[in-house]
């Protein structure tokens, strides 16, 4: 049989070893299996985080309907961090779209590395409602999980874990709103701060060498670029930081590792 003429192989479809294929029976038992993965930590860590966002809208003076309704329709607390303080800051409408639209550029790398992972018979257009449930914490839990069960499994895990997520953001936001001004300011600083340290610390737990290398270049070089310039410190760092991690993967690391096996 010719090349051309052996069937298409999805990649998501390549079997796992040993038993871990089997780690779902159906659809259902992966989404309740999501829920309760989310519901420990990731579900808590993500609370703390929109509380110390309500508070932060309340002692701006944000009306309360807008602050939760970012944590509805945005389900991104950086975003809806640099939403706030340009509204606070009497932006205008195109710089504060312009501003949140470059904050939610990292959606992007966290799209088409789990989607693709997706069965092939759920990337459809059922996706464009799923990716409203894609947030930092349920991106490094399945991307961390994912290689345990099968392929068809996949979307319903992440599913369980993105609605709880979305769900508990919105009470979140409308309590940290009502305690705005009974918790000291540096705590609610702090909470906001919970969840990005928590997907980090997550992320280090996969296996890959290069995911750990980028983490510590960041933590190098993220004071240096805030000092050469604060606003695009962020941005800078994260782009110098993952193309040395990837260059010293393809140059030193997958070489070393083909010599040795």
């Amino acid at each position: 049989m010719s090349l051309a003429d052996q069937p298409y192989i999805d990649p998501s479809e390549i079997a796992l070893e040993g038993s871990a294929a089997q780690r779902f029976k159906n659809r259902s038992e992966a989404f309740w299996s999501g829920i309760r993965d989310a519901s420990g930590a990731p579900a808590m860590v993500l609370f703390a985080g929109m509380v110390g966002f309500g508070a932060m809208g309340k002692t701006n003076g944000i009306d309360a309907w807008f602050t939760t309704a970012s944590s509805f329709l945005m389900f991104a607390l950086p975003g809806q961090v640099v939403l706030l303080e340009m509204v606070i800051t009497g932006s205008s409408a195109l710089a504060i779209a312009l501003a949140v639209t470059l904050t939610s550029t990292r959606f992007i790398t966290m799209t088409v590395t789990l989607f693709p992972q997706f069965h092939q018979k759920d990337r459809n257009h059922g996706l464009y409602a799923s990716v409203h449930l894609l947030a930092m914490t349920a991106w490094a839990i399945s991307m961390r999980e994912f290689q345990t069960m099968e392929a068809k499994h996949r979307s319903s895990y992440f599913i369980g874990i993105g609605l709880l997520c979305w769900f508990v953001s919105i009470p979140a936001t409308m309590l940290g709103y009502l305690l705005a001004g009974i918790v000291p300011p540096y705590i609610t600083l702090g909470l906001v701060f919970i969840n990005p340290l928590f997907f980090l610390l997550t992320f280090t737990e996969v296996r890959p060498w290069i995911n750990r290398i980028a983490i510590g270049l960041g933590f190098a070089l993220g004071p240096f670029f805030f000092i050469v310039d604060r606003d695009t410190s962020l941005l800078t760092t994260g782009l110098v930081a993952g193309t040395i991690a990837y260059l010293i993967d393809r140059k030193i690391l997958r070489k070393r590792a083909g010599v040795m096996s």
